[in-house]
């Protein structure tokens, strides 16, 4: 990707700006990253034509967390990657006007709290593009770690209390990903039993350490 160290630089800066933390900050860009590398190669050989919104997809899933509400207004955030979306450059180009347009819909309608509220938008031809990003990103969401980094830093400095707020978390929401009908990839289908075993295994070992009296 031509444009990816710039990306990275912007994720970094941002995080530093609004005080981002770990679980949604570089590592979290990097996570989605990857999951959406392979969702994406996947989903290519079904429709070939899905090559031609890889910028699309990818800086999608890069940026989503840029504008996240948890740590700033989320029009703010919006209005600053507009403005480096639109100044990205390259030695083989920039980013078309649409491209730009795409990106910043898919960050605006792709979290789980708005979707479950308002569903779905209708992207036509740029809705696979979307749920590749969504969904990525909901597969992220099985990190026991960063759901405990998250609490940590922003609801309580107690390791018992975060750890019941991730128990929480997985049981009433993540675990339930399928049953509401979140998931409609098959490669994302095909992911999930393995993050969920290790999703348990993690929160089963937090919870010996935890309980451990001299600890």
């Amino acid at each position: 990707m031509l444009f990816l160290t710039e990306i990275i630089q912007f994720i970094m800066y941002m995080t530093v700006k609004y005080n981002i933390d770990d679980s949604h900050g570089i590592s979290h860009s990097f996570d989605i990253l990857h999951f959406v590398n392979e969702i994406y190669d996947d989903e290519c050989l079904k429709n070939p034509k899905l090559k031609e919104q890889e910028n699309i997809i990818f800086i999608s899933a890069l940026l989503h967390d840029m504008c996240d509400k948890k740590y700033m207004k989320e029009d703010n955030g919006m209005r600053e990657i507009q403005t480096f979306l639109e100044k990205l450059d390259s030695s083989s180009g920039s980013l078309k006007p649409l491209e730009v347009e795409m990106i910043q819909t898919i960050i605006q309608t792709m979290s789980y709290s708005k979707v479950k509220k308002q569903g779905f938008p209708d992207l036509e031809e740029y809705q696979t593009a979307y749920h590749i990003v969504r969904e990525s990103d909901l597969l992220c969401a099985y990190d026991v770690d960063r759901s405990m980094i998250f609490h940590l830093y922003n609801e309580t400095k107690n390791m018992d209390s975060a750890y019941e707020c991730a128990l929480d978390l997985f049981y009433n929401r993540v675990f339930k990903h399928e049953e509401d009908n979140l998931i409609l990839l098959d490669t994302t289908k095909r992911l999930i039993p393995e993050l969920k075993a290790k999703s348990l295994f993690r929160l089963n070992s937090w919870k010996k350490i935890i309980t451990r009296p001299k600890l």
